[in-house]
């Protein structure tokens, strides 16, 4: 447990409820919307909710499923940089929200997760609905609370909002027992920022002589590459990762996280390396001589087999977390720091030290990223028997440039991530974690966040069913999502490992057995649905879709066993990819 003193008070005391200090430290930190479901435990703080919405100080949105709640919270801080809150009561309600926990703590999410709790004295004694989810949710939060008198809510929210937000971001969870809610107390406000933590000083500036050892490898590097990876998106750090690459004529590749970091219609992006990266991507990786990690953790899916992973190249790693540095490769400078302030050292000091941008020095290592892109681009597959996923991306891409994605987890998703082209913070989709069910939800929450603009989730017909329900949220409150079903009947990954990697031997993983009527599905629950069935409709359907005043469900069925690629197989190295063109 942190330690933490107050910076004195300018408020006057009064004798409030838990619950209402709970709501009122959510609006004073400016909290907007709640994601949530009530329920026994928790009900005293929905009846703050009530006083509190009938003030127009909040709007709790309603929706269908704990998860659903966890994974909005979730996508409204992708979409906004800001803290997303969900509710939840005690017991199943809890736990329900444990998937999208641990799918923010995997992503570096900030969010305050609050869960009501059965009474002080029935802890621990299996009362009805009891689950200790301060201890099941201990791996996969950043801090968490049980609150045990009221007197101290302001002081917890005003800590559980630091912590989320700083630092490396995480979760945060707060678990209030019942009468804890119900019960008077003094109340102080605590406003943002009064808060001290003893012995949490996240590190924010990087170590000067280390960030002068890191120009020095960079001024002579020949095949330099940046590898820009989630911490360069919660650090708002794009506009530095650009004036560095531009500086230094270094071509950039992302993490799935790390999308929209850096504009990929730039000439320096070489897009996503990885997995499903691009070709040139990973053969740049594979062989470039400096390798600038920019909030990257060098996870299993982007290195590949890890020691062959960038082997011929030094390493500069730049993190918030220290914990991150030198965890999987060692670097020959780590500098632990916020990415923005660091890079923001980095250009400074470029600049004071005057070290030039020799052009003629990559010349060379361009000219063999270009022969790259020229022999293995992105293919986007044609053919008059079959309307195929590529091309549906692609086209709705081409017709909304600028929206916010969410995507759900699959092939679908890897698609949308080679394909569509995002600015910082519009593309929401979990990463670490791989959450099916987290596209529609998440979207759900983006749209509250950000209600003027365009959202569109990117589903497949396996990972949409597993939180379909949050269309009676959508319809409720008319949220303007559009959804997407890439539907090929299958669970697309699932079937495409089973193809290459086990004979053929497909188990568990067709759907086509008991799918629903999307259409049908989406008219049940009172917005529109449409179905895509072949080339000629695409273009106009996608054109009605997104015309619509209302949320849309349309269901565009693709060709069957189209496979995602480029493909690293597992213990193989990035140069060694399947599906490329043979030469």
């Amino acid at each position: 447990m942190v330690s933490s003193t107050i910076l004195p008070p300018k408020i006057s005391v009064t004798r409030q409820t838990g619950a209402f200090a709970l709501i009122d430290s959510l609006v004073r930190h400016g909290v907007k919307h709640i994601f949530g479901y009530p329920g026994g435990a928790i009900l005293p703080i929905y009846d703050e909710v009530y006083r509190a919405e009938s003030r127009g100080d909040i709007q709790h949105i309603l929706v269908r499923h704990e998860q659903g709640a966890v994974h909005a919270a979730d996508g409204y801080t992708r979409a906004t940089g800001k803290v997303g809150v969900c509710f939840a009561t005690s017991g199943p309600g809890a736990t329900n929200l444990v998937t999208g926990i641990a799918t923010a703590h995997m992503d570096s999410i900030a969010m305050v997760a609050v869960t009501g709790q059965v009474p002080l004295g029935a802890i621990g004694t299996d009362a009805f609905q009891e689950t200790d989810i301060f201890g099941i949710t201990l791996p996969i939060v950043k801090h968490s609370y049980l609150v045990r008198d009221g007197k101290d809510m302001a002081r917890i929210v005003a800590e559980a909002f630091h912590i989320a937000s700083t630092g490396r971001p995480g979760p945060v969870l707060i678990d209030v027992p019942k009468d804890v809610a119900l019960k008077e107390v003094d109340y102080v406000p605590v406003e943002p920022g009064a808060v001290h933590l003893t012995g949490y000083k996240p590190i924010l500036k990087g170590d000067i002589s280390k960030i002068d050892a890191a120009l020095r490898l960079m001024e002579v590097a020949k095949q330099p590459l940046l590898y820009v990876g989630g911490g360069a998106i919660s650090a708002n750090a794009h506009l530095q990762v650009k004036e560095l690459a531009e500086r230094f004529q270094i071509p950039v590749t992302t993490t799935l996280m790390g999308l929209g970091a850096f504009d990929e219609n730039h000439p320096l992006s070489v897009s996503m390396l990885g997995m499903h990266g691009t070709a040139y991507a990973n053969f740049a990786v594979s062989e470039c001589d400096l390798l600038i990690a920019v909030g990257a953790r060098f996870d299993d899916r982007v290195t590949g087999k890890l020691d062959e992973f960038a082997s011929r190249a030094q390493v500069i790693h730049i993190d918030i977390d220290s914990a991150e540095v030198g965890k999987n490769r060692a670097p020959e400078v780590g500098i632990v720091g916020d990415v923005r302030q660091v890079l923001e050292q980095m250009l400074s000091r470029a600049r004071e030290l005057g070290f030039p941008t020799d052009v003629k020095r990559t010349a060379k290592w361009w000219s063999r990223i270009d022969g790259w892109r020229k022999d293995y681009p992105l293919m986007v597959p044609n053919h008059k028997d079959n309307l195929f996923p590529q091309e549906v991306i692609v086209e709705i891409g081409r017709q909304a440039p600028h929206a916010y994605y969410s995507t759900d987890v699959g092939q679908h998703q890897m698609w949308a991530a080679q394909f569509l082209k995002n600015g910082p913070r519009r593309w929401i989709s979990s990463s670490g974690l791989g959450t099916m069910g987290y596209g529609l939800p998440a979207a759900l929450g983006v749209k509250v966040a950000l209600p003027h603009e365009e959202v569109i989730c990117i589903s497949g017909d396996g990972s949409f069913q597993m939180n379909l329900q949050e269309l009676g949220t959508l319809y409720q409150y008319n949220i303007n999502v559009k959804t997407v079903i890439i539907n090929n009947g299958w669970q697309g990954m699932v079937r495409q490992w089973q193809q290459t990697f086990y004979g053929e031997r497909y188990v568990a993983s067709n759907l086509e057995l008991g799918m629903p009527d999307f259409e049908l599905l989406a008219k049940a629950y009172g917005i529109k649905g449409m179905v895509i069935r072949e080339r000629a409709q695409l273009s106009d359907g996608i054109a009605a879709m997104l015309a619509h005043d209302g949320p849309v469900l349309m269901d565009v069925r693709v060709k069957k066993d189209e496979n995602c690629y480029p493909m690293v197989a597992p213990g193989k190295s990035n140069d060694q990819m399947l599906g490329l063109p043979q030469k």
